[in-house]
């Protein structure tokens, strides 16, 4: 395999108050090649706004900021996958608020580098897929268990060959779940897909996914296709295929 390019991904931002632990991290990315900028908690909304930035490791940990708020503020702008690294003793309910809040993954400490940089990796190969799918001629469509959701016409087949009403919102919710089968997708990350723009901890896109049950599931109150993933969100369970 010919070597991996140096800094090919982009810039990885760091921010952790910590700068023993930040300096350990960061220097984990520059050994494998990537170019990474460490940062305490108080400067990096400057660092962001003078981005751009392919990943961010938050630790969301410490007491000297509010690592959370931070991811807030980077979502209400940004995109940019972000990694959470949160303490040992820290308690579910904030793993599962941060994943609410938009991100993609976490660890707790004590922090296993190999672990990070496998997840850092991960996350920005799925970012490369997604930006090589999104300049891509725009296909046909998707099928799905028996399904069929046409691009062009907006229109979803049953496996009987009959059109099914969509509303914008459904339609767009069951085209981010057909563009990441297999895949847990949280809340927040629905609500941007289907330009949602209520807090999160609204259940406006518990409602949407109820009334796109109820159209594709053949028990809605026992969903095979669109399962709940407990604490990470919603999963579509079924195997996808192109329409030409």
């Amino acid at each position: 395999m010919p070597p991996e390019q140096p800094h090919r991904l982009g810039r990885v931002l760091v921010v952790d108050d910590d700068p023993r632990l930040r300096s350990r991290i960061t220097r984990c990315f520059a050994d494998h090649r990537y170019l990474a900028l460490g940062s305490s908690g108080g400067d990096a909304a400057r660092h962001l706004q003078h981005g751009p930035f392919s990943l961010v490791v938050l630790d969301v940990s410490p007491a000297a900021f509010d690592g959370l708020d931070l991811l807030r503020r980077i979502r209400a702008c940004s995109d940019v996958p972000v990694i959470l690294i949160t303490g040992q003793g820290e308690g579910a309910i904030d793993r599962v608020v941060g994943l609410e809040l938009g991100a993609d993954d976490f660890l707790c400490a004590p922090l296993d580098l190999r672990e990070l940089l496998a997840r850092a990796r991960a996350i920005l190969r799925r970012q490369q897929a997604g930006r090589r799918s999104a300049a891509a001629p725009l296909k046909g469509g998707y099928r799905f268990a028996g399904w069929e959701l046409h691009h062009r016409s907006r229109v979803l087949k049953d496996p009987a060959g009959a059109a099914v009403g969509l509303t914008r919102k459904e339609f767009a919710l069951l085209l981010a779940f057909l563009e990441a089968p297999g895949r847990p997708l949280s809340r927040a990350h629905l609500m941007r897909a289907t330009r949602m723009h209520e807090d999160v901890f609204d259940r406006s896109i518990d409602i949407q996914v109820l009334r796109l049950r109820r159209k594709i599931e053949t028990d809605p109150a026992a969903p095979r296709l669109i399962r709940t993933e407990r604490g990470l969100g919603y999963l579509l369970d079924a195997r996808v295929e192109l329409l030409f």
